[in-house]
C-alpha cells in the first residue's frame, strides 16, 4: 500500500464501511456532510511532543536514539517507558535499526542538555524505564530545544514539531500524534455544528506505533493515560440518551472512552490510564464507529478494528482501499467504520 509523507487535505480520501458493509468511497473533505444531528463527534486534542532524543550512552561513548514510548505515571512527569536503538536515524527501517550498546540498570545518557539515567530494562534490549534528571520544566524545555518528532523511513525528510500537531492541539502529552485529527479543520467542525452534530473533545497520551521489533510489537499498545472534561462526559450523556450515535475520531479515543464506560455505558470524568488491549470480541459500551486511518492486519490499530467489525468485513474494506489506491500510514487517507450489529441481532 502506498505510504503518504505528508499531510494533503486537498486531495485526501475516506472509505465509509456501513454496518451492512456496504461501501462508499468520498472525498475527505465531505466529513462535513456525514452523520445526523445529534450525533456527537468526539476527537483527542493531545499536542505531540518531541521525543526523539539523539545522544550518547555514557558508559561506553556510543551514538545512540531514545525514543520516549509511554508514561510511568501520570505522578511522576520525568519518568518515561523508552525505545532505544544504536546509531542510524529514521531514514533506516525501524524493523533494520541496530540495537542499542548493552544497557544496564544505572546507566547514564547524555541526550543533548538533559541526562537521563536507565532504572531498568524490561525484558528486551532496547526497552528500558527512563528517568530524566531535574525538575519537569527543565525535561520539557530539553526537550523542546533538542527533540524530534518521532517518524519512520516512509518520510524521508526531517519533520518539524508543527507538522505532527493536528488542528486542536492542546497539551503536549502525546508520543506520535493522533492522526486521526488531521482530517479535521475548522470548516469541518462548524458544518458539524451548523446541522447540530455534536463535538467534544478529550486528551489521551497516543503511544507509538511501532518498535521495530514484533515481539515488542505485540504489546503495543502501552497503558495510556487520558483526561476526559466534564463537559464532553455530559455531551456523551445527552447523545446516548436521545439515542444518537458517538463517533470517535482515532483509535485513542475508542480507548479513552472505553476505558472510562461503566457497565451501563455511562462515561467516568477526570484522568485515567487505558489499559491491555481492544481487540476481536471486546465489547463497545460506548462508540458506534471510528474514523481510523489506513491500517495493516496485525498492527495494534487494525486490532482494535475487529471490536468494530467482523474478520470478514475488514478484509473487504482493506481490498477496497487497496483498489482505491488508499494511502497508509499518519498522513494518509482516512475509513469510517460503523460498528457492525452483533450476530443474530434483529432491528426492534
Amino acid at each position: 500500500m502506498i505510504a503518504a509523507d505528508r499531510l494533503d487535505r486537498q486531495s485526501a480520501r475516506l472509505l465509509v464501511v456501513e454496518p451492512d458493509g456496504t461501501m462508499r468511497d468520498l472525498p475527505r473533505a465531505n466529513l462535513g456532510t456525514l452523520f445526523d444531528p445529534g450525533d456527537l463527534i468526539v476527537a483527542n486534542d493531545a499536542a505531540t511532543l518531541p521525543a526523539s532524543l539523539h545522544g550518547t550512552h555514557l558508559q561506553c561513548g556510543k551514538t545512540i536514539e531514545v525514543r520516549l514510548a509511554g508514561w510511568l505515571s501520570p505522578s511522576a512527569p520525568v519518568r518515561f517507558l523508552a525505545i532505544v536503538f544504536g546509531s542510524g536515524d529514521h531514514r533506516t527501517r525501524t524493523e533494520d535499526r541496530l540495537q542499542p550498546p548493552a544497557l544496564s540498570s544505572g546507566d547514564r545518557l547524555q541526550l543533548g542538555p538533559l541526562e537521563a539515567r536507565v532504572e531498568r530494562i524490561l525484558d528486551h534490549p532496547r526497552f528500558v524505564e527512563l528517568n530524566f534528571e531535574g525538575t519537569r520544566a527543565a525535561m520539557f524545555a530539553g526537550l523542546a530545544q533538542h527533540g524530534r518528532p518521532i517518524q519512520y523511513a516512509h518520510v524521508p525528510e526531517p519533520l518539524a514539531l508543527w507538522d505532527v500537531w493536528t488542528r486542536i492541539a492542546a497539551r503536549p502529552v502525546a508520543f506520535e500524534a493522533p492522526s486521526a485529527s488531521f482530517a479535521l479543520d475548522w470548516h469541518i467542525v462548524q458544518a458539524w455544528r451548523r446541522r447540530e452534530i455534536g463535538f467534544a473533545t478529550l486528551t489521551h497520551a497516543a503511544g507509538i506505533s511501532s518498535t521495530g521489533d514484533p515481539a515488542l510489537d505485540s504489546r503495543l499498545p502501552f497503558d495510556e493515560p487520558y483526561h476526559i472534561p466534564e463537559c464532553t462526559v455530559a455531551q456523551v450523556a445527552r447523545a446516548q440518551l436521545r439515542g444518537s450515535r458517538i463517533i470517535a475520531i482515532g483509535t485513542s479515543v475508542v480507548r479513552a472512552l472505553e476505558a472510562a464506560a461503566n457497565p451501563d455505558g455511562s462515561v467516568r470524568a477526570g484522568d485515567g490510564i487505558a489499559t491491555g488491549r481492544i481487540a476481536c470480541g471486546t465489547p463497545l459500551r460506548v462508540v458506534d464507529a471510528v474514523l481510523t486511518g489506513v491500517h495493516q492486519p496485525g498492527e495494534s490499530h487494525f486490532e482494535l478494528l475487529r471490536a468494530f467489525a467482523d474478520d470478514s468485513l475488514l478484509a473487504s474494506a482493506s481490498t477496497a482501499l487497496t483498489a482505491c489506491g488508499y494511502r497508509a500510514h499518519e498522513f494518509g487517507d482516512s475509513m469510517l467504520l460503523n460498528r457492525q450489529p452483533p450476530p443474530n441481532w434483529r432491528e426492534p
